[in-house]
């Protein structure tokens, strides 16, 4: 890709992540990456608010990948599903998505999306958004039709809002793009305040 603010990251973004839903959010962006996953231990500490456990999460990411990666640009995230304090990971079987999903059924969850950006020279900037989203009321039955799709089995909180998932969302307060996975509003000012300022591709 030519033109636009691509080459200023000189051979792009190394995106500390297997998600396609997040590689497809650059691309659209027309941001230029390469996809290097993280592996890091997953696990919440005791007591642990949903908003730190996901901004701690997406900086060990971005941490882990510079140590092996210096002196490119490191962008990880770390998406959480939270019903109150109480943090929905992604299930373990297609019973626990339906006891996920009937917890969330007629409720309003909030999803804190996570972005930690690492610089050239090893400064981490980080933060993370919130968005309320709201589910139809639905029985049983429903979450098990859902279930049986397979799509909410690697997915936090058990939905994919971009998918089949579209069909038990009522309303959403916030970024569509944060519950996805990948923040725009953030990395937009994670990016300027790094001095990288979005600019379209031309």
């Amino acid at each position: 890709m030519k033109g636009g603010h691509v080459h200023r990251f000189g051979s792009g973004l190394v995106l500390a992540s297997a998600s396609p839903r997040r590689s497809d959010i650059l691309d659209t962006l027309g941001i230029r990456h390469q996809i290097q996953p993280a592996r890091i231990d997953e696990s919440p500490l005791p007591q642990e608010p949903p908003a730190t456990y996901a901004e701690r999460l997406s900086r060990g990411k971005a941490s882990a990948v510079a140590g092996l990666r210096p002196g490119e640009w490191i962008l990880a995230g770390d998406t959480v599903v939270a019903l109150g304090r109480r943090i929905l990971g992604k299930p373990r079987d297609a019973d626990e998505a339906v006891r996920m999903l009937l917890d969330l059924a007629g409720r309003t969850h909030r999803v804190l999306s996570a972005l930690a950006l690492v610089e050239p020279g090893g400064r981490v900037r980080s933060g993370v958004q919130v968005t309320r989203v709201t589910f139809r009321a639905f029985d049983e039955a429903f979450a098990r039709a859902y279930a049986a799709t397979g799509e909410p089995m690697d997915k936090a909180g058990a939905y994919g809002i971009q998918g089949k998932g579209a069909a038990l969302v009522e309303e959403i307060a916030g970024d569509y793009s944060g519950v996805v996975g990948l923040p725009v509003p953030l990395l937009l000012r994670l990016l300027a305040e790094a001095g990288r300022p979005y600019r379209f591709p031309s």
